[in-house]
This record gives structure tokens, C-alpha cells and sequence, in this order.
């Protein structure tokens, strides 16, 4: 009896070790702190990419940084006739490899985003302050996701073009 109390228990224990977490997507709906980041990802349609795409890393802002842009920017941005200015600025958020802080060098760096040409790279700087990318600050690092990872950051970066 003891044996088969003993090894029900591992199996659990196994089972909730391997259990993978939640995709990006999905991860940003549970915080609750980046409804207009899926609302702008799915109207740019891209929200099923970010769900299913493997190794992305994810500079997500919350819905307090887009509360920071100017007035009537988000807006113009959900227009259709804008989902081509929307998509830049998003992807201009995701790289196409997952990156952990602990990957990140010290002073700055650049990579490469999924935005299209030009303007597509970011300038990643870690310090002794934490880590700033372009004109954000990452406030959270390193949520895992099963498809890649997401750093939380205070501002919305728009590229130059």
C-alpha cells in the first residue's frame, strides 16, 4: 500500500513538473493588465501568431503605457485604414527568439525585431538600474510562456518609421 501511495505520488508530482504554462496570448489575458495590447493584437491580426509562434520574446507594454501616449493615438491606431502603422508598432515589440535577462549583456546591444524594414532593431541596455529597451524600462522580467517569454515595460516604443 505504501508503495502504491508512493508512486501515485510521484506520477502527480511529475505531471504538475512537466505542465506547461499558458502561451503569450493567453498569459497577457490572465495578468489583466494588457487589455489594450490584445485589443490592438487582435485588430492587427496578429493575436494567433503571437499565440502559436515558437521562441518569440515579448516586450509587452501594460495599459498603463499606452494610457501615456498622446491623446487619440491608440485610437487612430485600431482604425483599419491604419493596421499597417499598428503592425509595425507591434512587432516592433517581438523578436523572433526567445531572450531571458539573464542573456541580456551588460551596456547596450542591439537586436533584431519582426518589424519589417527599416527601424527594425531595438537598443537593449542592462545595468545596475535594470534594464531599459529603446525609451522603456523593463518593470517585470522573464515571464515564461510556452511558446517564449515576456518582459514587462512601461512605455510603448514607436518606431521612427
Amino acid at each position: 500500500m505504501h508503495k502504491i501511495l508512493l508512486a501515485a505520488t510521484s506520477a502527480l508530482c511529475l505531471t504538475i513538473g512537466t505542465a506547461s504554462a499558458a502561451n503569450v496570448v493567453d498569459t497577457a489575458k490572465s495578468a489583466g493588465s494588457f487589455n489594450t495590447l490584445l485589443a490592438a493584437a487582435q485588430a492587427a491580426g496578429l493575436a494567433d501568431a503571437l499565440a502559436t509562434t515558437e521562441n518569440i520574446t515579448v516586450f509587452a507594454p501594460t495599459d498603463e503605457a499606452f494610457a501615456k501616449l498622446p491623446a487619440g493615438t491608440v485610437e487612430n491606431l485600431l482604425k483599419p485604414e491604419n493596421k499597417d502603422q499598428l503592425v509595425a508598432v507591434l512587432t516592433y515589440h517581438v523578436l523572433p527568439r526567445k531572450l531571458t535577462s539573464n542573456q541580456m549583456l551588460a551596456g547596450p546591444f542591439h537586436v533584431r525585431t519582426l518589424k519589417s524594414t527599416p527601424d527594425r532593431t531595438l537598443a537593449i541596455s542592462k545595468g545596475a538600474g535594470g534594464v531599459t529597451v529603446d525609451n522603456a524600462t523593463v518593470v517585470k522580467a522573464d515571464i515564461m510562456t510556452d511558446n517564449g517569454v515576456i518582459h514587462v515595460i512601461d512605455t510603448v516604443m514607436l518606431p521612427s518609421k
